[in-house]
């Protein structure tokens, strides 16, 4: 309900010519805008000047709603209108680990040519790369190591990028991360090399893969 009232407030100063809401409640509506793909009033909202850096209280930011929601062309327009490509979010994701989290090889395409920091590591250490190679985006993981993304960054944890592609038996992002010059003999803070780790789950042809 508060939402909703928000949204209508924000409508109404949008049509009337005039900022009627607080500003804090027309920055909420212009994420919820954002959220719903709503270009017309999104553009309405920057027409009049709302700051488009505006976070949340996770301080998640219309930029990276627009890249979690693959709303490409939401993405242009608030990269073209002072978005900030790099503001990390208060556990230190950005637009781009939240693209990379997704597998949205567009975006992560847009945002990497126009400046994407992909060293940027949250709050427990993992950067795009780690992300893109936990959950399995062979194509984004490719990307970022054709770019310069460092495969040996290892988290808080010292689990690389190669680690968290084994811990759920992605055999060709492993064979990727192996021929682009990972350490496969690297350990985890807790002395397990991502060999140990494969032959713990079972997964042979990654087992291969790392005794040749």
């Amino acid at each position: 309900m508060v939402r909703f009232f928000v949204i209508a407030l924000a409508i109404v100063s949008i049509n009337s010519g005039t900022l009627l809401a607080g500003e804090a409640a027309l920055e909420m509506a212009f994420r919820n805008f954002v959220t719903a793909g709503d270009i017309g009033n999104v553009r309405r909202l920057i027409g009049k000047g709302i700051d488009v850096n505006a976070h949340n209280q996770f301080g998640k930011t219309a930029l990276m709603i627009a890249v979690e929601n693959d709303q490409l062309e939401l993405v242009n327009l608030l990269l073209a209108t002072g978005a900030d490509i790099n503001k990390p979010t208060l556990d230190g994701c950005t637009a781009l680990t939240f693209a990379a989290e997704n597998g949205h090889i567009a975006l992560t395409t847009l945002l990497i040519e126009r400046g994407a920091d992909i060293s940027a590591r949250t709050r427990v250490g993992w950067n795009a790369l780690m992300i893109a190679a936990r959950y399995g985006y062979l194509q984004v993981v490719d990307q970022l190591l054709s770019v310069g993304a460092d495969p040996d960054v290892a988290d808080r944890y010292g689990r690389t990028a190669l680690m968290y592609a084994i811990a759920d038996g992605h055999l060709d992002i492993a064979r990727l991360l192996v021929k682009s010059g990972a350490n496969t003999d690297a350990r985890d803070k807790y002395g397990a090399t991502a060999l140990m780790q494969a032959q713990a789950k079972g997964y042979w042809e990654i087992v291969r893969l790392l005794e040749q």
